[in-house]
């Protein structure tokens, strides 16, 4: 790290993020100030970049991948994302510090020992011509971890005004502090679920929950999905595409209902899985694509009191873009980017792996 990257109380950092439900490459450009150690930012520039058939196929398809085409796919990905990000350079004008990437997740089994995000960082910081960040997980893993979620530090540090952060993306995940310590966990499934549900009716996803909005709850199928032992544990805890197609999917396929009614129920799911964690009290801020779901987010509002805020549309998208570009910046810093109360691991930690152009 250079001494510049020590004392600079200004730091113009670009995250980038691909989630499980293969919406497409979030970039975003983010100035970030710091304050007597308070943090601020300012979101600069950021735009989405959807994924072509082709890509979204072999994303989604990764993890069955035999070792040396998944070799391939890594260094593929990794020049894929820093050609974008080059062209974002070019075209906002943004005079970058670092890029964090999150890369893709293929395998999450912290219980094992292991997680794999690909986009080789590498080549990513070849491509891009900019210090590049990335393999944020693996760290808390070897340290006992879950490797997730990351986004808590973001939440801690840069929207502590809110009681609760809830994101909804592939799954939904919340954090909050309680007693003074940070927690924060995959609450339940979300877009991971519903999109292939939706793409049944030739849709990438259902538009504002109104396909589940015309089914009907089934009792006996959301008896069977809330009863999954996964809700019962307590944090920290996480999910990934394993958990689903072992113990979600089963349940699900299990079903004659039609999809809709299918769809009803999950909705109905996912707002029990949430509101059961909340107080009843304060303010939580709700962001990522599942924010935009307007039937999701009155069902969740019909079941606590909690207050849900949404804010301007590109918070909404960006942001988890949004810190981990911050994360980046704390590990150009040598600052702790991952909590120990969040993951489970050993003892909090400065994650990330630095690749020079």
């Amino acid at each position: 790290m250079t001494s510049s990257g020590e004392c600079k109380k200004v730091i113009n950092a670009i995250g980038m993020m691909s989630g499980t439900s293969l919406d497409g490459l979030d970039i975003a450009a983010v100035e970030f100030f710091e304050h007597d150690n308070n943090w601020s930012f300012k979101l600069q520039e950021a735009e989405t970049i959807s994924y072509t058939t082709e890509w979204k196929k072999r994303l989604e398809t990764a993890h069955l991948l035999p070792g040396t085409e998944l070799a391939k796919l890594n260094a593929k990905y990794g020049i894929f994302l820093g050609e974008q990000a080059h062209q974002f350079i070019d075209n906002t004008k943004f005079a970058a510090d670092l890029i964090a990437s999150h890369g893709h997740t293929v395998f999450h089994q912290p219980e094992n020992g292991f997680t794999l995000q690909i986009g080789s960082g590498a080549h990513l910081a070849t491509k891009s011509n900019c210090l590049t960040i990335c393999d944020f997980r693996t760290g808390d893993v070897a340290l006992g971890g879950q490797g997730a979620p990351l986004v808590p530090i973001g939440d801690s540090l840069l929207f502590s005004e809110y009681d609760y952060c809830l994101n909804l993306g592939g799954f939904a995940n919340i954090s909050y502090n309680e007693k003074g310590i940070r927690l924060a966990f995959d609450n339940c499934p979300v877009n991971i679920v519903l999109n292939p549900l939706a793409e049944e009716f030739g849709l990438p996803y259902d538009k504002n929950g109104e396909l589940g909005r015309k089914g009907k709850v089934n009792e006996s199928l959301l008896k069977k999905l809330n009863a999954l032992s996964y809700y019962h544990q307590k944090p920290p805890k996480s999910l990934g595409r394993e958990w689903i197609e072992a113990e979600f999917l089963p349940i699900l396929n299990a079903s004659e209902l039609n999809t809709q009614d299918k769809m009803r129920t999950i909705y109905e799911h996912i707002a029990v899985q949430i509101t059961k964690d909340l107080s009843g009290e304060g303010k939580m801020l709700v962001t990522g694509g599942g924010a935009f779901n307007s039937f999701l987010i009155e069902r969740m509002q019909a079941l606590t009191t909690t207050e849900i805020v949404l804010p301007e549309p590109d918070l909404i998208d960006y942001k988890e873009a949004i810190v981990f570009a911050f994360m980046g910046v704390l590990r150009l810093r040598e600052q702790v980017n991952c909590l120990a109360s969040v993951t489970g691991a050993r003892k909090d930690s400065c994650g990330g792996v630095i690749f020079l152009p």
